[in-house]
């Protein structure tokens, strides 16, 4: 007897949530909605605005875990646009009573890596014990500030340490958005003008690097003008084959990418960028097929007619989020055949205080990575993939050696750069499984090691 199969796929068409049936946005009308400063203008940075959003829907007890959450665990603060917190606890069917919309919004995906709340944290183990504010070591690579040189022929540009919206599991939140209770945050020291010009010179010192990620924070936050200045002058670099921009805002702020100026100015560099043989692509960050709306369709199909060569998808892997081959493939095809946006990577949550709750272990990965396989087009699976300090990307299969009792993979690299450029190439790297997940044996072992709970 054959066994059931795992997933059924049945098309579904993408939905944009009505933002008036939330209290506050009862008045709002199509053309404030779709205004991308009236997005900024409106965002959801404290309890007291989530409040004038959904009135009396949420429960005493949801803004206490909220305070409790900012209070002992947050490493971001709070910055929700209206698009995101629309998709949250969006019930087609009617309205919601406040008991059982606190519910809804409390297990809904999107509030869940978005909006953080302490009841969401693990009880022993907030935190891994080799977890770091920094835990790719960025910092460390940087070749002039901003300019983190990890791989031989690649680079990652931070033009900026601010987004559009702050989500809570952010990989650079040791550099990113606003100081909370627990993270005072590092700072970009120079100029705007001045880091761009130092990146700039770097690069054209350093012609064996051929790709560029152009990131921050969100290239969204950049002034258009200052933006396209810097990537007309990027483009026109021999070296540089392949350019990259990094935007959650896509999903978080379609808005800013369907204004008129940023279209036309996006449509001027994929220009530019076709006559020099450059391969422009749009890199962007969805967790959940509810965050994939109409509007982020339209601002990716925008992208796309503009003339950039694709639109890509780096997710994170969550628990309670994504990490279920339903979970996945579900937003695999709202991505791939309702947005346009290629699902690319799906990354391990990086190791950074207070995420436990979020990460799964390596195992968990690579099972999640063959589930899905066979479904969509070869093109379209996306990899799973740990990314390792000071090793880099490597897919979940790769390690060579894995202590599952203890929950410790380890990794090997092909490279190295800087300081490490002389490495034993034998040298192997650890990652480290969440420690709630492991057996007995292991989380007794680990409630041991320096620095446990």
């Amino acid at each position: 007897m054959r066994p059931p199969t795992p997933y059924t796929y049945a098309r579904r068409q993408l939905v944009e949530p009505d933002w008036r049936r939330l209290p506050g946005w009862r008045g709002v009308t199509e053309t404030q909605w779709r205004d991308a400063q009236w997005q900024r203008a409106h965002c959801v940075k404290n309890p007291g605005q989530l409040r004038a959003v959904v009135g009396g829907l949420l429960r005493e007890s949801f803004y206490h875990d909220l305070a409790a959450d900012a209070a002992r665990y947050a490493t971001m603060s709070v910055l929700i646009t209206p698009q995101l917190l629309n998709v949250m606890a969006a019930d087609p069917d009617g309205d919601h009573t406040e008991g059982d919309y606190t519910e809804a919004f409390l297990a809904d995906p999107v509030r869940r890596y978005m909006l953080p709340v302490a009841s969401d944290r693990h009880p022993v183990w907030p935190s891994h014990p080799r977890a770091q504010r920094d835990s790719l070591h960025e910092a460390e690579m940087w070749a002039v500030e901003g300019l983190t040189h990890r791989y031989p022929t690649k680079v990652l540009a931070e033009l900026l340490s601010t987004c559009p919206q702050y989500c809570g599991h952010c990989t650079r939140m040791d550099l990113v958005g606003n100081s909370t209770p627990q993270v005072v945050k590092a700072t970009l020291a120079l100029r705007p003008v001045d880091r761009q010009e130092l990146m700039l010179d770097y690069l054209k010192r350093t012609p064996a690097v051929r790709d560029v990620v152009v990131s921050g924070g969100d290239l969204a936050n950049v002034p258009w003008p200052r933006l396209e200045s810097f990537l007309v002058r990027l483009l026109t670099l021999e070296s540089v084959r392949d350019v990259r921009l990094a935007t959650k805002a896509l999903v978080g702020l379609p808005q800013h990418w369907l204004r008129p100026d940023v279209a036309a100015g996006m449509a001027r560099v994929a220009a530019l960028a076709r006559s020099r043989g450059v391969n422009l692509a749009v890199h962007t960050h969805a967790n959940h097929a509810r965050s994939v709306t109409p509007l982020v369709a339209e601002a990716t199909r925008g992208l796309l007619d503009a003339g950039v060569r694709d639109v890509r998808n780096q997710g994170v892997l969550l628990r309670g989020v994504n990490t279920t081959p339903a979970d996945l493939l579900d937003l695999c095809f709202a991505l791939q055949g309702e947005a346009g946006i290629l699902p690319y990577y799906f990354y391990l949550c990086d190791m950074i205080p207070n995420a436990e709750h979020w990460r799964i272990p390596v195992h968990e990965a690579q099972r999640l990575q063959e589930a899905i396989m066979g479904y969509l087009p070869g093109y379209a699976t996306p990899r799973l993939v740990c990314d390792v300090p000071y090793v880099g990307k490597r897919w979940v299969h790769q390690p060579v050696a894995y202590d599952r009792e203890r929950g410790i993979s380890y990794w090997t690299r092909n490279h190295g750069i800087g300081r490490h450029e002389q490495d034993d190439p034998g040298r192997r790297f650890p990652f480290y499984d969440p420690i709630d997940t492991l057996p007995d044996p292991g989380r007794r072992w680990w409630a041991g090691q320096e620095g446990a709970p």
